[in-house]
Order: C-alpha cells, then structure tokens, then sequence
C-alpha cells in the first residue's frame, strides 16, 4: 500500500482522505491525482492518500477490514473527516465503510455529481443535473439512513403498520424524477426546433469535445472573441454554448460562417447517470457536422483522455462524425516534446485524422485553425 500526504497551503476546506484501489485497470490513477483535482474542484481539501491493490473488491468494505482500519488511523493523525474512493461504491459498501471510520464516505460519482450541481447555470443545466442525482439517491435509500426504517401509522388507521418514511421517500423521489424528465422533454423540442431552423438556413455545425479541462472554452473564446467562462480546473463549463464563427468569403465573395458550441467535458468513469441526464446537451456534438476535439498536450495521460473521450462518443452515436484533433496548450509544453510542424496527421484506431497543435492562450495556431475550418465548410457548401 502506498500513503502519502497531500500538499498543504489550500484554503480551510473539509480535510479528506483519498483511497484509489488498483484492480488491474491500466488507466489505475497511482497519484490519484484526478481524484485530487476534482476534490479540490468540488471545495475539499485531501490531506492524505492511500492506493492499494486487490483482485476484486471487498463485499462488505471494499478494501478489506486490514486496510480499512489503515485508513481509519491515518484519519485520526491527519485530522480528516470525510473519506472519498476514486472508484464506485455499492450502497451497502458505503453503509458500512460510514459505520467503521464514523464518518461521511463518498466515491468519485457523487463527488462528479456534486461538482456538475455547483457548476450548472442554465435551467436545462440544473433540470440534468437535479435528476442524475436524484437517480443516484434512488439506489441508495434503502440502505444508508436507518432513521428512514422507522414507520408512520396512518390517520385513522388503528392496526394497520402505515406507510414507512422510507416508502414516503422514495416515492417523492420518484415523482421528481417523473417531473424532471417531462420537462427535460420540453427542453428536448425546444432544441431540436432550433436545430431544424439552424438545418433550414443551411449552416454548418461545429462542435468542441474533449477531456475536461483540455482548454476547450478559452479555444472558443479565442476563435469567436466570446467571454465564456474559462478556468484551469475541472468542469469549469457545463453549459452548451453556440456562437456564429465567421471564417472568411468564398470565391464569390459571399461570407462564410460556421455554428460553434462548446460542450461539457468527459472525463474517466463519467456516470452513467450524467450521459444519460446530459443527453440533450450532449445533442449538440451528435447533431455537428464537424467535432473538434481538443486534448490537453502537455498531459502525460493524453493518450489515455483522447481514448475516454472516444468512448463516450461512441456511447452518444457521435463516433463516426468528422473529426479535427486539436493538441492544445502548446505553451505548456516541454521544448523536446513539441512538434517541428503545427499541422500534420495523426492516426488512431486505424483512421488517419487531421491535427493541429494551438496554444490557445497565446493564440499560436488559431489563424491556422481557422483556414482549415474554413476548408471545411468551403466544401460543404
């Protein structure tokens, strides 16, 4: 097992033990440091780590009672109060790893669905997020709270063992989820009506993808001069966004434009719950023309991101759309590991895709990006 402590200097946050479990997986996070960022993201502070390994998870703790009272320990002399696991836990995993460190225990889906509630702006936003969470909290009922065993006689009702408060929760529940999906339908039709009418008027659909925090709004910034919020941390935007891009005149001197949204980013075991819930944002990169998929260069897992960001594609029927792969962050990369050419090839499962290297800081490669946008639509007209 490997323990360590977390940088201190953050700012006076919930102290939180990390716990990664290395199962054979070959994207295992041995510094657990996304785990890190999204805590950070999400406003705790990790003052300890713990990774180990193990061929299968424990039924009841998940890491076995010999590391679970490690971890117990390591909380007292760290003075942590909460514990999050990098991978999924079952509801009675969390009901007894709660019961044996005495404390809140989260795993690494709630903790994204935490930051996707702080983080959402839109009404749309909120109605997705709201109900990932509540489908979240559908499975967890019946084994985390025991105050919600107890049971409420009905009015009236002499012998009758009433209706218990766990039974009232759950149908509450699942009246909201009812609700928000019929909403979120109406939201579906206001979309798909704005889609047909971009359709009608002929304009081309481009759509920023990528692995969160890849760059992908200050790359939309840079290209349509928009003031999209744009941070270096995790889900800094969540919200779909669509600009015009104007991208120059064809040879008749008619002028050239293009649609561009920016969209959510993925990230490694996105909940199922959020692909679902964020289908209708998600939409807007199924229905585009052209995906630009910018990746993080200067990431030493980019490799990894690019083949997760596939993955959800594929999931979404977006995997066979035209592609740009867009290496951004050129400045932050080390001098021997940039490329002598901006523009080239690249190739990944059998296909041979266009790239380019940006800095979208710097705007290096963005009038580069433009030209060939501009080829694209040239030829789609």
């Amino acid at each position: 097992m490997k323990l360590t402590a977390a940088p201190t200097g953050l700012p006076a946050t919930t102290p939180v033990i990390l716990v990664g479990v290395d199962f054979g997986a070959p994207h295992f996070d041995q510094e657990l440091q996304e785990l890190g960022l999204l805590a950070q993201t999400a406003g705790l502070e990790p003052v300890g780590r713990i990774t180990c390994k193990r061929k299968a998870p424990d039924a009841a703790l998940f890491v076995g009672s010999g590391k679970a009272d490690e971890i117990k320990t390591l909380m007292t002399e760290l003075g942590a109060s909460e514990v999050l696991f990098d991978q999924a836990l079952s509801p009675a995993q969390q009901r007894n790893l709660e019961r044996h460190f005495e404390c809140a225990v989260n795993d690494r889906t709630l903790l994204i669905l935490e930051i996707f509630a702080q983080r959402a702006r839109s009404h749309e936003g909120k109605l997705q997020v709201e109900l990932a969470r509540l489908q979240y909290l559908s499975t967890r009922l019946v084994r985390r709270w025991s105050h919600l065993e107890r049971q409420k006689g009905g009015i009236g009702n002499r012998g009758g063992p009433g209706e218990t408060q766990i039974e009232l929760d759950r149908r509450m529940i699942t009246q909201a989820i009812t609700r928000i999906k019929t909403q979120l339908i109406t939201v579906k039709k206001q979309r798909k009506t704005q889609r047909k009418q971009r359709e009608r008027m002929g304009t081309f659909a481009i759509s920023l993808v990528g692995y969160t925090n890849a760059g992908k709004s200050s790359l939309f910034n840079a290209l349509v001069k928009a003031k999209t919020y744009a941070a270096d941390q995790l889900f800094a935007t969540l919200d779909t966004t669509t600009r015009q891009l104007y991208l120059g005149a064809d040879h008749t001197g008619r002028g050239l434009q293009a649609s561009l949204s920016d969209t959510v980013g993925f990230i490694r075991d996105l909940p199922h719950g959020l692909v679902d819930a964020f289908e209708a944002t998600l939409q807007e990169a199924v229905d585009a023309d052209l995906l630009l998929h910018v990746i993080d260069a200067a990431s030493p897992d980019h490799l990894e991101q690019m083949a997760q960001v596939h993955k959800v594609l594929a999931e979404i029927g977006a995997d066979e759309i035209p592609q740009l792969f867009i290496f951004n962050k050129l400045d932050a990369m080390a001098a021997e590991a940039k490329p002598e050419q901006l523009q080239g090839e690249f190739e990944m499962d059998g296909k041979t895709v266009q790239r380019l290297y940006v800095s979208a800081l710097q705007g290096k490669g963005i009038p580069e990006l433009r030209e060939m946008l501009l080829g694209w639509v040239k030829s789609a007209v």
